[in-house]
Protein backbone atom coordinates (compact mmCIF):
# COMPACT_ATOMS: atom_id res chain seq x y z
CA UNK A 1 0.00 0.00 0.00
CA UNK A 2 1.12 3.86 -0.60
CA UNK A 3 -0.50 4.99 2.97
CA UNK A 4 2.27 3.79 5.40
CA UNK A 5 1.16 2.12 8.52
CA UNK A 6 2.80 5.14 10.77
CA UNK A 7 0.33 7.27 9.09
CA UNK A 8 -2.60 5.47 10.68
CA UNK A 9 -0.96 4.48 13.62
CA UNK A 10 0.95 6.35 15.84
CA UNK A 11 2.77 3.89 18.24
CA UNK A 12 3.67 6.46 21.20
CA UNK A 13 -0.03 7.32 21.50
CA UNK A 14 -1.37 3.84 21.83
CA UNK A 15 -3.12 3.31 24.80
CA UNK A 16 -2.76 7.20 25.82
CA UNK A 17 -5.54 9.93 25.90
CA UNK A 18 -5.01 11.27 22.49
CA UNK A 19 -8.04 11.07 20.45
CA UNK A 20 -8.14 9.34 17.06
CA UNK A 21 -7.88 10.98 14.21
CA UNK A 22 -10.01 9.22 11.81
CA UNK A 23 -11.15 12.06 9.06
CA UNK A 24 -7.39 12.86 8.48
CA UNK A 25 -6.60 8.78 7.84
CA UNK A 26 -9.72 8.54 5.63
CA UNK A 27 -8.45 11.25 3.58
CA UNK A 28 -5.26 8.77 2.21
CA UNK A 29 -7.98 5.64 0.90
CA UNK A 30 -8.37 7.46 -1.86
CA UNK A 31 -4.77 6.74 -3.42
CA UNK A 32 -4.80 2.77 -2.49
CA UNK A 33 -5.90 0.50 -5.15
CA UNK A 34 -7.56 -2.29 -3.07
CA UNK A 35 -10.75 -4.16 -4.27
CA UNK A 36 -13.55 -4.16 -2.07
CA UNK A 37 -14.12 -7.14 0.86
CA UNK A 38 -17.19 -8.01 -1.32
CA UNK A 39 -14.74 -9.65 -3.70
CA UNK A 40 -12.94 -11.98 -1.46
CA UNK A 41 -13.14 -15.54 -2.55
CA UNK A 42 -11.90 -16.43 0.80
CA UNK A 43 -14.05 -14.71 3.44
CA UNK A 44 -11.89 -14.03 6.64
CA UNK A 45 -13.36 -12.41 10.52
CA UNK A 46 -11.48 -10.42 12.77
CA UNK A 47 -12.88 -10.93 16.09
CA UNK A 48 -11.64 -8.23 18.19
CA UNK A 49 -13.31 -8.42 22.05
CA UNK A 50 -13.16 -5.78 24.40
CA UNK A 51 -10.40 -3.40 22.62
CA UNK A 52 -11.67 -0.27 25.08
CA UNK A 53 -9.82 2.38 26.94
CA UNK A 54 -10.32 0.78 30.49
CA UNK A 55 -8.91 -2.38 29.46
CA UNK A 56 -5.73 -0.18 28.31
CA UNK A 57 -2.70 0.01 31.26
CA UNK A 58 -1.66 3.50 32.36
CA UNK A 59 -5.14 4.81 31.16
CA UNK A 60 -8.14 2.31 31.78
CA UNK A 61 -9.56 1.68 35.41
CA UNK A 62 -9.52 -2.11 35.05
CA UNK A 63 -5.98 -2.07 33.10
CA UNK A 64 -4.39 -5.43 31.53
CA UNK A 65 -0.74 -5.63 31.73
CA UNK A 66 0.85 -6.23 27.95
CA UNK A 67 -2.11 -4.63 26.22
CA UNK A 68 -0.48 -1.86 24.87
CA UNK A 69 2.19 -4.23 22.77
CA UNK A 70 -0.93 -6.55 22.17
CA UNK A 71 -2.64 -3.59 20.08
CA UNK A 72 0.60 -2.14 18.51
CA UNK A 73 0.88 -6.30 17.02
CA UNK A 74 -2.88 -6.52 16.01
CA UNK A 75 -3.24 -3.21 14.17
CA UNK A 76 0.22 -4.32 12.50
CA UNK A 77 -1.56 -7.44 11.73
CA UNK A 78 -4.45 -5.86 10.49
CA UNK A 79 -2.18 -3.88 7.41
CA UNK A 80 0.09 -6.22 6.50
CA UNK A 81 -3.27 -8.27 5.99
CA UNK A 82 -5.54 -5.34 5.19
CA UNK A 83 -6.01 -6.43 1.16
CA UNK A 84 -7.35 -10.49 2.75
CA UNK A 85 -9.22 -9.36 5.88
CA UNK A 86 -12.97 -9.41 4.99
CA UNK A 87 -14.88 -8.28 7.87
CA UNK A 88 -13.72 -6.73 11.49
CA UNK A 89 -16.27 -7.82 14.18
CA UNK A 90 -16.12 -5.69 17.42
CA UNK A 91 -17.10 -6.56 20.91
CA UNK A 92 -17.96 -3.29 23.39
CA UNK A 93 -18.31 -4.30 26.94
CA UNK A 94 -21.06 -1.77 28.16
CA UNK A 95 -22.41 -1.01 31.49
CA UNK A 96 -24.72 0.81 34.02
CA UNK A 97 -23.20 1.99 37.61
CA UNK A 98 -25.69 0.02 39.20
CA UNK A 99 -24.93 -3.57 38.15
CA UNK A 100 -24.47 -6.91 40.14
CA UNK A 101 -20.85 -6.84 39.74
CA UNK A 102 -20.41 -3.17 40.72
CA UNK A 103 -19.72 -1.90 44.22
CA UNK A 104 -23.16 -0.24 44.10
CA UNK A 105 -25.29 -3.05 44.35
CA UNK A 106 -24.02 -4.40 47.64
CA UNK A 107 -23.21 -3.14 51.63
CA UNK A 108 -21.97 -4.83 54.32
CA UNK A 109 -23.42 -4.98 58.34
CA UNK A 110 -22.04 -1.65 58.72
CA UNK A 111 -23.51 0.20 55.57
CA UNK A 112 -19.62 0.09 53.81
CA UNK A 113 -19.42 -0.85 50.12
CA UNK A 114 -17.25 -3.72 48.92
CA UNK A 115 -13.53 -2.95 47.40
CA UNK A 116 -12.27 -3.74 44.05
CA UNK A 117 -12.14 -7.65 43.77
CA UNK A 118 -13.88 -8.80 46.44
CA UNK A 119 -15.69 -12.03 45.75
CA UNK A 120 -19.58 -12.17 46.98
CA UNK A 121 -20.73 -16.01 47.22
CA UNK A 122 -24.37 -17.30 47.64
CA UNK A 123 -23.65 -17.87 51.50
CA UNK A 124 -22.39 -14.36 52.10
CA UNK A 125 -25.64 -13.02 51.54
CA UNK A 126 -27.27 -16.10 53.83
CA UNK A 127 -25.44 -15.34 56.76
CA UNK A 128 -25.78 -11.73 56.27
CA UNK A 129 -21.62 -10.85 55.60
CA UNK A 130 -23.16 -8.71 52.47
CA UNK A 131 -26.69 -7.85 51.24
CA UNK A 132 -27.72 -5.46 48.71
CA UNK A 133 -28.02 -1.70 49.01
CA UNK A 134 -31.91 -2.08 47.28
CA UNK A 135 -33.89 -4.40 49.06
CA UNK A 136 -35.99 -4.64 45.73
CA UNK A 137 -33.01 -6.53 44.06
CA UNK A 138 -32.12 -9.15 47.48
CA UNK A 139 -34.64 -12.06 45.43
CA UNK A 140 -32.89 -11.81 41.98
CA UNK A 141 -29.21 -11.36 43.56
CA UNK A 142 -29.67 -14.40 45.75
CA UNK A 143 -30.86 -16.84 43.08
CA UNK A 144 -28.28 -15.49 40.74
CA UNK A 145 -25.31 -16.45 43.02
CA UNK A 146 -27.03 -19.60 44.10
CA UNK A 147 -27.08 -20.34 40.09
CA UNK A 148 -23.28 -19.44 39.36
CA UNK A 149 -22.64 -21.96 42.09
CA UNK A 150 -25.25 -24.96 41.13
CA UNK A 151 -23.70 -24.46 37.00
CA UNK A 152 -20.03 -24.16 38.25
CA UNK A 153 -19.91 -20.73 36.79
CA UNK A 154 -17.00 -17.84 37.87
CA UNK A 155 -17.53 -16.67 41.12
CA UNK A 156 -19.22 -12.93 41.08
CA UNK A 157 -16.42 -10.56 41.61
CA UNK A 158 -16.80 -6.62 42.04
CA UNK A 159 -14.82 -5.25 39.72
CA UNK A 160 -13.80 -1.37 39.37
CA UNK A 161 -16.49 0.73 37.91
CA UNK A 162 -15.55 0.01 33.78
CA UNK A 163 -16.72 0.89 30.58
CA UNK A 164 -19.69 2.85 31.46
CA UNK A 165 -22.18 3.48 28.82
CA UNK A 166 -21.02 6.58 26.89
CA UNK A 167 -18.03 7.47 29.03
CA UNK A 168 -14.41 7.34 27.56
CA UNK A 169 -13.57 4.22 29.06
CA UNK A 170 -16.01 2.30 27.31
CA UNK A 171 -14.73 3.71 23.40
CA UNK A 172 -12.47 1.75 21.43
CA UNK A 173 -9.04 2.89 21.83
CA UNK A 174 -8.02 5.16 19.58
CA UNK A 175 -5.14 4.21 17.51
CA UNK A 176 -7.21 0.76 16.87
CA UNK A 177 -10.50 2.77 15.89
CA UNK A 178 -7.95 4.05 13.61
CA UNK A 179 -6.82 1.01 11.78
CA UNK A 180 -10.38 -0.10 11.85
CA UNK A 181 -12.18 2.55 9.88
CA UNK A 182 -9.10 3.03 7.59
CA UNK A 183 -10.03 -0.91 7.07
CA UNK A 184 -13.92 0.01 6.77
CA UNK A 185 -12.81 2.75 3.90
CA UNK A 186 -10.64 0.67 1.87
CA UNK A 187 -12.56 -2.42 2.27
CA UNK A 188 -16.30 -0.41 2.08
CA UNK A 189 -17.13 -3.39 4.98
CA UNK A 190 -18.59 -1.92 7.65
CA UNK A 191 -17.29 -2.71 11.12
CA UNK A 192 -19.81 -5.07 13.26
CA UNK A 193 -20.06 -3.85 16.39
CA UNK A 194 -21.41 -6.46 19.56
CA UNK A 195 -22.79 -4.55 22.71
CA UNK A 196 -22.50 -6.95 25.91
CA UNK A 197 -22.96 -6.73 29.53
CA UNK A 198 -26.08 -4.30 29.86
CA UNK A 199 -28.17 -6.76 32.01
CA UNK A 200 -27.95 -5.24 35.60
CA UNK A 201 -28.65 -9.20 37.12
CA UNK A 202 -25.86 -11.03 35.22
CA UNK A 203 -22.02 -10.51 34.13
CA UNK A 204 -21.50 -11.22 30.41
CA UNK A 205 -17.89 -12.08 29.87
CA UNK A 206 -18.41 -13.96 26.74
CA UNK A 207 -19.69 -12.38 23.45
CA UNK A 208 -22.68 -14.92 23.20
CA UNK A 209 -24.04 -15.58 26.74
CA UNK A 210 -23.83 -14.18 30.00
CA UNK A 211 -22.60 -16.30 33.02
CA UNK A 212 -26.64 -16.75 34.09
CA UNK A 213 -29.76 -15.41 33.00
CA UNK A 214 -33.42 -16.75 33.26
CA UNK A 215 -33.83 -15.79 30.25
CA UNK A 216 -31.37 -18.35 28.33
CA UNK A 217 -30.17 -15.42 26.03
CA UNK A 218 -27.84 -16.05 23.17
CA UNK A 219 -26.62 -14.11 20.63
CA UNK A 220 -27.32 -16.55 17.82
CA UNK A 221 -26.77 -13.14 15.29
CA UNK A 222 -22.95 -13.50 15.99
CA UNK A 223 -23.02 -16.76 15.70
CA UNK A 224 -25.01 -17.22 12.90
CA UNK A 225 -22.35 -14.30 11.57
CA UNK A 226 -19.54 -16.33 12.68
CA UNK A 227 -20.46 -19.25 10.65
CA UNK A 228 -19.89 -17.16 7.65
CA UNK A 229 -16.41 -16.99 7.27
CA UNK A 230 -13.86 -18.99 6.24
CA UNK A 231 -11.38 -18.25 8.51
CA UNK A 232 -11.77 -16.69 12.27
CA UNK A 233 -8.91 -14.93 14.23
CA UNK A 234 -9.52 -13.60 17.68
CA UNK A 235 -7.85 -10.91 19.68
CA UNK A 236 -8.35 -8.85 22.71
CA UNK A 237 -8.46 -7.90 25.91
CA UNK A 238 -8.39 -10.10 28.81
CA UNK A 239 -7.52 -13.32 27.35
CA UNK A 240 -8.36 -14.78 30.61
CA UNK A 241 -11.55 -13.62 30.88
CA UNK A 242 -13.59 -11.94 28.04
CA UNK A 243 -11.17 -14.01 25.28
CA UNK A 244 -11.52 -17.24 26.51
CA UNK A 245 -15.49 -16.98 27.47
CA UNK A 246 -15.95 -15.68 24.25
CA UNK A 247 -13.90 -18.15 22.54
CA UNK A 248 -15.25 -21.38 24.70
CA UNK A 249 -18.99 -19.86 24.30
CA UNK A 250 -18.59 -20.50 20.39
CA UNK A 251 -16.58 -23.43 20.36
CA UNK A 252 -19.44 -25.16 22.20
CA UNK A 253 -22.00 -24.01 20.36
CA UNK A 254 -20.17 -25.21 17.28
CA UNK A 255 -18.70 -28.80 18.95
CA UNK A 256 -20.21 -31.14 16.67
CA UNK A 257 -18.80 -28.84 13.55
CA UNK A 258 -15.17 -29.54 13.01
CA UNK A 259 -15.14 -28.11 9.82
CA UNK A 260 -16.14 -24.94 11.56
CA UNK A 261 -14.24 -24.63 15.17
CA UNK A 262 -11.20 -25.95 12.55
CA UNK A 263 -11.32 -22.61 10.93
CA UNK A 264 -10.79 -20.30 14.17
CA UNK A 265 -7.28 -18.94 15.36
CA UNK A 266 -6.35 -17.50 18.75
CA UNK A 267 -3.85 -14.53 17.76
CA UNK A 268 -1.92 -15.29 21.10
CA UNK A 269 0.40 -12.23 20.72
CA UNK A 270 -2.32 -9.87 20.59
CA UNK A 271 -4.01 -10.73 23.99
CA UNK A 272 -2.69 -10.70 28.05
CA UNK A 273 -4.01 -12.19 30.76
CA UNK A 274 -5.14 -10.55 33.85
CA UNK A 275 -2.27 -11.03 36.15
CA UNK A 276 -2.56 -14.10 38.56
CA UNK A 277 -4.62 -16.14 35.62
CA UNK A 278 -1.40 -16.44 33.07
CA UNK A 279 -1.31 -19.99 33.97
CA UNK A 280 -4.49 -21.54 34.17
CA UNK A 281 -5.06 -19.63 30.44
CA UNK A 282 -2.14 -21.10 28.96
CA UNK A 283 -3.77 -24.66 30.19
CA UNK A 284 -7.28 -23.16 29.06
CA UNK A 285 -6.42 -22.53 25.27
CA UNK A 286 -4.42 -25.74 25.19
CA UNK A 287 -7.24 -27.67 26.29
CA UNK A 288 -9.41 -26.19 23.05
CA UNK A 289 -6.70 -26.53 20.77
CA UNK A 290 -6.91 -30.29 21.98
CA UNK A 291 -10.34 -30.50 21.87
CA UNK A 292 -11.95 -28.26 19.54
CA UNK A 293 -8.77 -28.65 16.66
CA UNK A 294 -8.36 -24.18 17.07
CA UNK A 295 -5.12 -23.14 15.91
CA UNK A 296 -3.16 -20.58 18.25
CA UNK A 297 -0.50 -18.50 16.60
CA UNK A 298 1.47 -15.39 17.12
CA UNK A 299 0.61 -12.83 14.76
CA UNK A 300 3.31 -12.62 13.12
CA UNK A 301 3.19 -16.07 11.49
CA UNK A 302 -0.35 -15.51 9.97
CA UNK A 303 -0.26 -13.68 6.61
CA UNK A 304 -3.54 -14.21 4.94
Amino acid sequence: MKTRYEQIVDVRHIASEKRDHIPSILSLVGQEQILPASTDKKRTLLLAIDIQNDFMESIGSLPVAGSRADVHRLTQWMYNNMASLTQVMCSLDCHSLLQIFHADWWVDKKGNQPKPFTVIRYQDLVDGTWTVFNADTLERSLAYLKNLETEGKKELCIWPYHCLEGSYGGQLESQFANMLYFHSALRQSKPLLVYKGQDPYTEMYGIIKAEYDNNKFVNHAVLEAIRAYDAIYIAGQASSHCVLASAMQILEYFAKDKAITSRITLLIDCMSPIAGFEESTRQAFESLHEKYGIQIKKSTDIIL
